[in-house]
């Protein structure tokens, strides 16, 4: 079995770094104002974000974060989530892994949970 690479969490508005690898955004809607050409993105999987229901009951709170990361890992075993996780997991085995979100919390947020579910 290959070993994972480094998996890390940043936002998208932060400057590409060398060491980042593949940089994969993993938000369901676009950045605001943040122009494609921009971004440094090597690919967009939408499809592992959390619902948009989820989403909008978590806005980010952190006193709800343990509850979204429940919820969220339930949400992980819909075909499609899962099929896209997989995805994400056979990139950490051939490099370096930055997933990409626009939030301002980024270690309260679905990458960091996607991240943690790498690591492990």
């Amino acid at each position: 079995m290959a070993a994972i690479h480094e998996v890390r969490v940043r936002r998208a508005y932060d400057a590409p770094e060398q060491d980042d690898g593949s940089r994969v955004l993993v938000d369901r809607l676009w950045p605001r104002g943040l122009a494609k050409t921009k971004a440094h993105l090597d690919e967009w999987c939408k499809q592992v974000a959390p619902s948009t229901e989820l989403r909008q009951w978590y806005h980010h709170d952190p006193d709800l974060f343990e509850e979204f990361e429940r919820r969220y890992r339930g949400e992980l075993n819909d075909p499609e989530r899962a099929h896209t996780l997989a995805h994400l997991r056979e990139l950490a085995k051939t490099g370096n892994l930055t997933l990409i979100t626009a939030t301002k919390q980024p270690d309260i947020s679905e990458a960091e949970v996607l991240a943690e579910m790498l690591r492990g």
